[in-house]
């Protein structure tokens, strides 16, 4: 089974919504982990929007990328600059490394509904190109 990382600064938002997609995506035909450089804990905003797309994160931790040093991953996907810039060495033999600077919802300071719309941003975004990375290339490498 395929080992695929998601990581971010601080493993509370973007990662977590990744991980929750990909989980439902692949329906236990891989080992989905997300974790951050840091650990910020798991941001409300973030269960709230992926609870109104059928998706529960709410029991997912954050995680230290440290805790996954002994995982030979295929694939690491950082979803934030920081992250990409600052990623620790991963020793995975072959993992492939991909990036996407995806739009932090965690940010946006402003009314409940401009708050609201922030994090549907960021999860249509994170929905989407998780549903492309895997047609590309999850399942051609698996066909």
């Amino acid at each position: 089974m395929k080992n695929i990382l998601i990581l971010c600064t601080g493993n509370s938002c973007r990662s977590q919504m990744a991980h929750g997609y990909l989980k439902q995506f692949l329906n236990n035909k891989a080992n989905i982990y997300s974790a951050g450089i840091e650990t910020h804990g798991l941001n409300s905003g973030a269960v709230s929007i992926m609870k109104e797309d059928n998706i529960d994160i709410s029991n997912h931790t954050s995680n230290h990328v440290d805790e996954y040093k002994a995982i030979d991953f295929d694939y690491i996907i950082t979803v934030c600059d920081h992250a990409n810039e600052n990623c620790p060495y991963i020793p995975s033999k072959n993992a492939l490394r991909l990036h996407h600077n995806f739009f932090d919802p965690s940010k946006v300071i402003g009314c409940d509904t401009e708050k609201h719309d922030a994090f549907l941003k960021a999860r249509d975004e994170i929905k989407d190109y998780f549903k492309t990375f895997m047609a590309t290339y999850f399942y051609s490498d698996n066909s």
